[in-house]
């Protein structure tokens, strides 16, 4: 009776258990490239209710994972080989890592007797996990397969608490083909995010009702705390000033400044506030100094919400830190300021209409009609989402747009800032939310970076609507060159012929010659239920 209870407990191979775990942490997405380092892993796979995507490069896989996390609120999960496969992948994790994006790669490694022998096995690295653990939040070697339950729910841990970020497991060939108990131990309760405490509110809470010119700076962290932050914005009747990784927060509400920290405007009008509530952003140089001039002011008044406390103890200096969630403080901040007399008579609504005014004026012509690029796009396709890669419509966006949705408008042009992102990520969230338009911002030059993931597009059966800027180069870097008196090389990679890419790939392709022309193309595009590419080929018409 033992052995034969012993038997039924141990029927199940490794991936089979890892799949039915993956499935019980609500996992219904993988992104990997199978090989002979993870075929065991994949054991379980046809027979479970995640869906498994294939890109054509294992980076695609990872930034794939960044978009879908990024729009589902849950982690992107990866499968990829040991050495080439997890190598190909660390540029997505680091991405993930500068913009606190919940990513778990999971990967094959060398056999537990080689491991660290350097005897030119197959794919090996000197140390693998080494390498990961620079800047992963965790990498475990799973040295037992009984110890893939433990494992996993700390992995689950981590992704779900503070800030998140990559975590990397690696699976011992020979432990994938162990035996493991078909039932795992129950899950344990995820921990919740942080509250803040009662003295730190009271003391934000007279800080902001006392001001006579309060501000709220809301970044990536309030991206899921629109209605939170519009009822504490509209107590205090303060401006908004959204974040790159914000944009879409009090969409259309007149308090809202979807304008960058880094431009002049906005940094007087901060200066001028006696009071600013800074909320889940790392006020870092990439949204709040992007020229590198250092002009960033110190602010009067300054409280910071963060739920990494690394981040409150960098950055400009704060008369007050709460550590705690963004969304969970502000909620508790409007509850504490009902009561509250406010000070003086405010006039928020019109400080932000002019606001969002001079920093518009103040990004130029050029950027202003790249921004009338992307206004186009939002009025004919509301709700869209907006993902980016590093380009020219994304840099001038970055510096001032107005989404329509929260959480509506992200790209890897701020962080770490890898090329390649956008195609791969707009998958990612299209897979994430089958329902709304999904539009990628990419260059010529970055597109090449990741082109084959057209045809994954096509796969997996999403119609993102595909907008390549198409200046012949990497025109950015070019411009960068010559106002530093160097001759530019190195920056004329040829494009391909972008008609023929689609049609290769089985895009619908569009190539608007104005931006009257636009709408007209993207309609097309949109009702064709399939993923399209719509070149705009410098100069466009404006």
């Amino acid at each position: 009776m033992n052995a034969q209870v012993t038997q039924e407990n141990m029927a199940a191979s490794t991936g089979e258990a890892l799949i039915a775990l993956l499935e019980k942490h609500d996992v219904d997405v993988v992104f990997g490239i199978p090989g002979v380092h993870t075929a065991e892993l994949y054991r379980g796979l046809a027979g479970s209710k995640i869906r498994h995507v294939t890109p054509r490069h294992e980076q695609g896989a990872g930034f794939m994972a960044d978009g879908y996390a990024r729009v589902s609120g849950k982690p992107g999960v990866c499968l990829v080989i040991t050495g080439p496969g997890l190598t190909n992948t660390i540029t997505a994790m680091a991405q993930a890592r500068a913009d606190s994006i919940p990513m778990l790669v999971i990967s094959g490694v060398g056999r537990r007797a080689s491991l660290g022998h350097g005897r030119g096995a197959l794919h090996e690295l000197p140390d693998q996990r080494a390498m990961m653990a620079s800047f992963a939040l965790l990498s475990h070697t799973l040295l037992s397969a009984s110890d893939l339950p433990d494992v996993m729910a700390r992995a689950f841990a981590i992704l779900h608490s503070g800030r998140p970020g990559p975590v990397h497991i690696e699976i011992p060939v020979d432990v994938m083909q162990e035996r493991v108990a078909t039932h795992p131990a129950r899950l344990p309760a995820l921990p919740s995010h942080p509250h803040p405490g009662a003295t730190d509110l009271e003391a934000a809470a007279r800080l902001l009702s006392a001001a006579r010119r309060p501000a709220i700076i809301a970044g990536g962290g309030t991206k899921r705390a629109t209605q939170e932050v519009t009822a504490l914005a509209e107590r205090l009747d303060a401006p908004v000033v959204t974040t790159a990784n914000a944009r879409g927060l009090l969409s259309g509400h007149p308090l809202r400044v979807p304008a960058s920290p880094s431009l002049k405007a906005v940094r007087t009008f901060l200066a001028e506030c006696d009071a600013v509530l800074a909320l889940g952003s790392e006020m870092g140089p990439t949204d709040f100094d992007v020229y590198e001039d250092g002009g960033f002011p110190e602010l009067k008044g300054l409280v910071r919400v963060d739920i990494d406390a690394g981040q409150l103890a960098r950055g400009p200096r704060a008369d007050m830190v709460i550590l705690a969630d963004a969304r969970a403080t502000v909620v508790e901040l409007c509850s504490a300021l009902a009561e509250a007399k406010i000070s003086g008579e405010r006039s928020g609504r019109d400080i932000a209409c002019r606001l969002r005014a001079a920093a518009f004026e103040e990004i130029g012509e050029a950027y202003r009609g790249e921004v009338a690029i992307l206004d186009t796009i939002r009025e004919t396709l509301p709700g869209a989402l907006f993902v980016g890669d590093s380009t020219q419509p994304v840099y001038a966006g970055n510096l001032y747009c107005d989404i329509d949705t929260p959480g509506g408008w992200f790209n890897s042009a701020t962080g770490f800032g890898a090329l390649g992102y956008g195609v791969p990520a707009a998958i990612g969230a299209a897979i994430a939310d089958p329902e709304r338009p999904v539009v990628a911002l990419l260059g010529d030059g970055g597109l090449q970076f990741s082109l084959a993931e057209l045809g994954s597009a096509i796969d997996a059966g999403t119609p993102v609507i595909f907008v390549v800027w198409n200046n012949f180069g990497f025109r950015e870097i070019e411009t960068f060159m010559v106002e530093r008196g160097i001759v530019p090389e190195g920056v004329k990679p040829t494009p391909p012929d972008f008609d023929s890419v689609a049609k290769a790939y089985g895009l619908v392709f569009e190539r608007p010659s104005n931006l009257s022309d636009l709408p007209v193309s993207l309609r097309r595009a949109r009702d064709s239920g399939r993923a399209a590419l719509i070149e705009l080929r410098m100069p466009f018409g404006m």
